[in-house]
């Protein structure tokens, strides 16, 4: 493998549906070559959330050294900037050692900020987002809309009524800063680092993906998912918090919460995870035209001869 003597980055992008198995071909590709891996996953952030993001494993760890996991405690949250400051240091640490380092996940907005940059949008200030927090427990998600087309009519013709998150982030970025999230966005994004970063999605049959999503969630809970649900649930997050709307975890969370029965909410989280799959599908189809898409026997030889080249 050469190294470049270059400042453009290299790196090679492994994205996909979850249940897909790109972690286990990662895994072995990056075994097989001596390479690293950068999660790009928005859940794998969070320290102690392993089971029910199916977080590579203590042992597989020591065997392929992983970034961009376990980097953020709760009650913190995490955001695609600092995933993507995080994974540029650590992918030029690996560059300049003679590596390209393999980016594995789901999180299709995290490799775009990587690759494209983001708008250089101000900080919130904390006090504001506990404000609107407030506002959203006392008057809804229709209370904070209601907000929002008074002080930005822009964002509010954007959004949906009922969106809260984003609602929420425009509210914020508004109080803090002055201006609309529409203006920060319209004005460019930042000042991205230079990467070459050729694209592969791995891709399965939609049956076999149905039937993949279901076992696995259910052998996570066999591995003691559920106390893992139980303690996100007892730190008392917003129910706005990113960690809080994590697919399955939100559906847990009900019954932990006694507001339904564990067959209920296992059918609910399998079904919240299979439109996920849906829309991460339709989200690499749009937004990576570039991208070489097949199963993993077609992309492993594709794969292996980036890193080689």
């Amino acid at each position: 493998m050469k190294t470049s003597t270059e400042k453009t980055m290299h790196a090679i992008a492994l994205m996909g549906a979850t249940g897909t198995g790109k972690s286990a071909l990662a895994m072995r590709i990056a075994k097989a070559y001596k390479s690293s891996i950068v999660c790009c996953d928005s859940m794998h952030v969070y320290k102690k959330l392993d089971i029910g993001t199916a977080k590579a494993s203590v042992e597989e760890q020591l065997i392929v050294p992983h970034a961009m996991l376990d980097c953020c405690i709760l009650p913190d949250s995490f955001s695609a900037a600092r995933w993507t400051k995080g994974a540029t240091t650590f992918i030029r640490q690996e560059n300049k050692s003679g590596r390209v380092p393999l980016i594995v996940g789901g999180t299709g907005l995290y490799l775009r900020a990587l690759t494209e940059g983001l708008s250089d949008i101000p900080p919130e200030q904390p006090d504001i987002r506990e404000r609107f927090e407030h506002i959203r427990k006392t008057h809804g998600t229709a209370g904070l809309y209601r907000i929002l087309q008074e002080k930005d009519v822009e964002m509010a013709k954007r959004l949906k009524p009922a969106d809260t998150q984003r609602i929420l982030r425009a509210l914020c970025v508004f109080e803090s800063t002055g201006k609309s999230l529409s203006v920060w966005q319209s004005q460019g994004v930042g000042n991205s680092a230079p990467i070459e970063c050729p694209v592969f999605v791995l891709d399965v049959p939609r049956d076999t993906l149905r039937h993949t999503i279901a076992q696995r969630f259910h052998t996570m809970l066999d591995h003691g998912w559920l106390e893992e649900v139980k303690w996100l649930d007892s730190l008392n997050l917003p129910d706005t918090h990113p960690a809080m709307r994590a697919v399955g975890y939100r559906q847990l969370i009900t019954h932990v919460r006694r507001e339904c029965s564990l067959p209920e909410a296992i059918d609910a989280g399998i079904t919240a995870t299979r439109r996920y799959a849906k829309r991460q599908r339709t989200w690499f189809t749009h937004q990576t035209p570039d991208a070489v898409w097949g199963n993993a026997d077609q992309l492993a030889p594709r794969i292996t001869k980036a890193l080689q080249t």
